[in-house]
């Protein structure tokens, strides 16, 4: 039996649906903002290893408090696995390294705006997805979005190869993981799916930050706010609605989203942090919102 009368658990459903787009790109966006802020307290790795620590502690209660399926079958158990060791090990921990290596957030804004891109590419091949016209002038348009955000803050500069080098390999995670959890096809529930990937990013990442980190985190109240921030609404609701999104439509309109994470990431850091913004970043941000409608328009 549900919470509501089936008629308005029919219509929550489907003004969620309809928002959570917006949730994701607003809650995803946030991320790059309260991880800056929270990494002035603690190392990037051992950051992360927290991050999914307190996540699977929370996650956990909620499975069993609403009776989550659990997968049953070992093939469910390693779609879920790879999901999350390409999603959380793969993206994050390399974009989180590419940052402790020196890159400038301009650079990897642009490298990581390219995921759009290849899924697009790559769907056909991989997923059996059609392109278009239309579905190609709205992600260059939205890639020029971006582009303008990062020329409005002047911090597409030098950074190191290594850096870039880890910035590309985190863009394969995203790309891989989006591919894969079309090509696969299985429904995966998003709370079990966001426990499993964050067991295999702490067992992964825990042992990175203890042979590479001091490990030591001063507790001040903005790494606090960081994390609460980082592992509700980054790990458990953006994530979880990225994977849902992903099983519901089509992978190239789902990650043109990702075209608004710099420009709103902006906004957000301006909020926050205090950081400038410009009429040029507003311009690139009116134009990554075209770019959006076009190829969500396309897909529909």
């Amino acid at each position: 039996m549900g919470w509501f009368p089936i008629e308005m658990e029919k219509m929550i459903t489907k003004y969620f649906w309809r928002l959570a787009p917006f949730i994701f790109v607003v809650f995803w966006s946030g991320g790059y903002t309260f991880a800056k802020l929270g990494l002035t307290y603690i190392e990037p790795m051992t950051m992360l290893a927290v991050r999914y620590g307190i996540a699977v502690c929370l996650l956990l209660p909620i499975i069993f408090l609403f009776s989550r399926p659990w997968p049953t079958t070992v093939k469910y158990w390693l779609v879920l696995m790879i999901t999350g060791f390409l999603m959380q090990c793969v993206y994050f921990g390399l974009s989180y390294l590419a940052f402790k290596k020196g890159i400038n957030a301009g650079t990897a804004a642009v490298i990581m705006s390219l995921q759009p891109i290849l899924v697009a590419a790559l769907g056909p091949a991989v997923i059996g997805s059609r392109g278009g016209r239309h579905l190609w002038a709205g992600l260059i348009i939205g890639f020029i979005g971006v582009a303008l955000v990062v020329m409005s803050g002047n911090s597409l500069g030098p950074s190191p190869w290594t850096a870039v080098c880890l910035a590309l390999s985190a863009l394969t995670g995203i790309t891989l993981a989006t591919l894969f959890e079309k090509w696969h096809g299985m429904k995966t529930d998003p709370m079990i799916g966001g426990f499993v990937q964050y067991i295999v990013g702490f067992v992964f990442l825990m042992p990175v930050a203890i042979m590479t980190e001091n490990m030591v985190i001063i507790w001040h109240p903005e790494l606090i706010i960081s994390l609460a921030y980082l592992v509700i609404a980054n790990s458990i609701v953006s994530v979880g609605i990225y994977m849902a999104l992903l099983q519901r439509g089509d992978a190239t309109s789902i990650s043109s989203l990702l075209y608004l994470v710099p420009p709103l990431a902006m906004v957000i850091a301006w909020t926050v942090l205090d950081e400038t913004i410009t009429k040029l970043a507003l311009a690139g941000f009116a134009l990554s919102a075209v770019g959006v409608f076009i190829v969500v328009k396309r897909s529909s």
